[in-house]
């Protein structure tokens, strides 16, 4: 999520829905339709070709880890190129932005050849987006469909809750899932949303993010959860949801004019190398073979109706954060993770202490306050931190002004610097990358993915990326002498400083959080 009002609002909502008692809307009804599932890989696409080529034999599946914003970007656009027969598309955030119109401009091609594309999105940020993705909806070879769409309103955030007060229960359930898969070959599964705050493009805010390219036997399982999804009833062909603006319906051709397909396609900027010293995808593909780190691996979602027919302690017990505890728990010797938000609750911090009792290492890396683009969250993650840290966890908060100078991740420019990867390592041998973040909502309310990785060596690469980012780009808490405050520790150069107060943020953040932390119920964030 990317603003204030991704985690605002239901609160917020509430209110408006109890002072409205007119403007109320519906969804159409429900059409029967022939569920759609994927094709079996066809081995005699290039893409096919190059994953059989490069799998050693009896391995179970390659990945390369893309902490950098922009290969992760390239790599999709590669793929979309490169594709010969289909193309699976989900995301919970698809905007109509720079990043948003290149991944477009690519399946609107790949389409133009022939290639099937599915593409599916959550319904919550398409105010900017639906009238590209309607248009784009338009060019044959090409279904788009939304998830748990908004009926009314639809042209603003507010104004689509607004319309529909009777259903903000409903409206709760997000589809949180990142997912791109391009003949059944390739996959890519991470955190990363299509917008350009993802990829470092934004010259206001930037995300620190995790995404993976992914071969081997778990991409049919992948797929098999895509169909899940595209087959639900939560889910709408966008044509039976939008309407074109000024009543009429967009084609092809605006799509291809709205984002100048006679025009030659951007160009993103790539550096020689990244964090791991990988390089960009295109010559390995080129080539005909890439270089992987290889494990067995299993994908996990969450069902697509959670937690629609489901109560709050059904959806929690079958779900994805569920199964990330059950791997947490089984750590016999240290856990690494990161977390954009970090609200255990008790159930999580019961699991923390079973970890110290055992004595497995904990290391937790989050948002501080002045990176956190949701300060209802930080408020929830705040009442754990003195708990952590006496309890023996090691705790990092990303730092916006590190992380913009360190330029590991990409050149943030002026921009604010966040976190947002989702990951896990754990015993040094198994990994979690994925959707999924350590608070009540992934757990109880938004669907979420990701892939777990037995792999020594993947874990090693991991943690590489993990120990930049507490190194060189947060500070390090602890506690004071006193037991009770908190200090905040980093080291430029030779120089230790220590901070005694929330580094790096505005009085009124300050003052805002501490106003509103008592009183924000923990299910709420």
């Amino acid at each position: 999520m990317k603003t204030m009002q991704g985690r605002a609002w239901p609160a917020m909502l509430w209110l408006v829905a109890m002072c409205l008692l007119a403007g109320c809307g519906s969804l159409p009804a429900v059409r029967e339709r022939p569920a759609a599932l994927a094709a079996k890989a066809d081995p005699n696409t290039a893409l096919a070709k190059i994953a059989a080529a490069s799998t050693p034999p009896d391995e179970h599946s390659g990945f390369r880890l893309m902490p950098l914003g922009v290969y992760s970007l390239d790599a999709r656009v590669q793929l979309a190129q490169r594709a010969q027969r289909s193309l699976v598309v989900q995301y919970y955030q698809f905007e109509n932005d720079s990043t948003g119109r290149l991944l477009m401009r690519a399946i609107r091609e790949a389409a133009g050849r022939g290639v099937k594309v599915r593409m599916l999105v959550d319904d919550l940020y398409t105010a900017k987006s639906q009238q590209p993705l309607l248009a784009l909806a338009q060019v044959p070879n090409v279904e788009v469909r939304l998830f748990n769409p908004f009926c009314c309103g639809r042209n603003g955030f507010l104004s689509r809750f607004v319309a529909s007060p009777h259903e903000i229960v409903r409206l709760n359930h997000r589809m949180h899932n990142k997912l791109f898969v391009a003949d059944g070959a390739m996959a890519i599964v991470g955190g990363r949303n299509i917008a350009d705050d993802y990829f470092v493009l934004s010259e206001a805010q930037n995300f620190i993010d995790m995404d993976a390219l992914v071969i081997g036997k778990v991409v049919p399982q992948l797929e098999t959860i895509f169909d899940a999804y595209w087959n639900a009833e939560q889910v709408w062909p966008i044509d039976e949801i939008v309407s074109g603006a000024g009543g009429r319906k967009p084609t092809a051709r605006d799509f291809d004019e709205w984002i100048g397909m006679s025009a030659p396609a951007p160009k993103v900027e790539l550096p020689p190398a990244d964090i791991l010293g990988y390089g960009p995808i295109a010559e390995e593909l080129d080539a005909g073979r890439m270089g992987l780190l290889w494990g067995e691996a299993k994908a996990i979602a969450d069902p697509p109706n959670k937690p629609a027919t489901m109560t709050a302690d059904e959806a929690l017990a079958t779900s994805v954060t569920m199964k990330v505890w059950g791997l947490l728990l089984d750590a016999k010797t240290e856990v690494d993770i990161t977390s954009p938000y970090l609200v255990p609750g008790e159930k999580g911090m019961a699991a923390f202490d079973d970890l110290a009792l055992r004595k497995v290492k904990l290391t937790l890396l989050t948002n501080s306050l002045a990176a956190n683009d949701e300060p209802l969250v930080h408020t929830g993650y705040a009442r754990y931190r003195h708990r952590l840290l006496a309890g023996g966890a090691d705790l990092y908060e990303l730092s916006p002004e590190r992380t913009t100078a360190s330029k590991r991740f990409g050149t943030f420019g002026k921009s604010l610097g966040r976190l947002h990867s989702k990951t896990a390592a754990i015993d040094r041998k198994r990994i979690f990358v994925g959707s999924m973040n350590l608070d009540p909502r992934s757990a109880t309310q938004n669907t979420e993915m990701g892939i777990v990785v037995e792999s020594p060596q993947l874990a090693r690469e991991m943690l590489r990326v993990i120990n930049v980012s507490k190194l060189q780009n947060s500070y390090r808490l602890r506690l004071a002498k006193d037991g009770s405050a908190l200090e905040w520790l980093t080291t430029d150069g030779e120089k230790e400083m220590i901070l005694n107060s929330e580094p790096e943020s505005t009085f009124f953040q300050r003052f805002y959080n501490s106003l509103i932390a008592p009183i924000v119920p923990e299910m709420l964030l």
